[in-house]
């Protein structure tokens, strides 16, 4: 079957990174505005080799009520966060800590719509320390499968949730919207993706980096222009910011030049 739009520009190789350390994040949270809401849990799911080598998953104590909203989606009521969930800060200080460090190893932040949860982060970052991520020492690389799966299959029609891409790249998800579960189910769509399109496993991860910024960017382009068609509300410009809000395209490429 073949796939529109799985063209990958000219980039420098880089071994076969999908055999490599890769890290899953992902984050279950008290509402769908990233500037303003905050986890309630948390999943780092650490990868070499195609196995599992570490999972790290704990519920999160948002110090505020959780909306009966967002409890029909993942499940977690207030109660059961104040009760059994970590201190915000110190779940901030450890995701900030863990992805830094595997920044620093060249380690990938795999997810999905990392725009996302990187930019709730990103903002109890500078609650809790003072500083964001960047200024933390993160910068990357980030495999987004939201970004890449819109880039490579974009001509696709239907929606891009994370059910849909598992049920696109036959992945078994046995609990949508738990942390841990979705992490692992990231993961294995990035393999899957890897092995339906080679050049994807071949592209230096820095070059992936830098495209999915450029990718990002056009796809909110382009769906800002639908939306003005259909008559509604514009985009925040925050929205064709990746991989998170605030980062400007000079930041991300400037870092990730630095990185090599």
């Amino acid at each position: 079957m073949r796939h529109p739009g799985a063209k990958l520009p000219a980039m420098a190789t880089e071994g076969s990174w999908p055999d490599g350390e890769l890290l899953a994040f992902d984050l279950e949270t008290t509402g769908v505005d990233r500037l303003v809401d905050v986890p309630v849990s948390f999943a780092l799911v650490t990868m070499a080799g195609g196995e599992v080598h570490d999972r790290q998953a704990s519920l999160v104590d948002p110090e505020r009520e959780i909306p009966a909203d967002a409890t029909a989606v993942h499940g977690i009521t207030s109660a059961q966060a104040r009760t059994e969930g970590m201190r915000l800060a110190d779940a901030v200080t450890l995701l900030a800590d863990m992805l830094v460090g595997a920044s620093r190893r060249g380690v990938p932040v795999v997810g999905m719509n990392l725009h996302f949860d990187l930019t709730i982060l990103d903002v109890q970052c500078r609650r809790v320390h003072g500083d964001g991520l960047r200024a933390l020492g993160f910068e990357g690389p980030v495999l987004d499968a939201l970004v890449l799966d819109r880039h490579f299959d974009r001509f696709r029609k239907g929606r891009r949730r994370l059910s849909d891409l598992c049920d696109e790249y036959r992945i078994v998800i046995e609990r949508a919207h738990d942390a841990g579960a979705d992490a692992e189910a990231t993961l294995g769509i990035v393999a899957a993706m890897c092995r339906r399109y080679p050049a994807l496993s071949t592209a230096s991860l820095a070059d992936l980096h830098r495209h999915q910024v450029l990718w990002h960017r056009q796809w909110a382009t382009s769906y800002g222009e639908w939306r003005s068609r259909q008559g509604l509300p514009p985009l925040d410009p925050a929205d064709a910011q990746w991989p998170l809000a605030g980062w400007t395209t000079a930041e991300v490429f400037g870092g990730m030049a630095a990185a090599g």
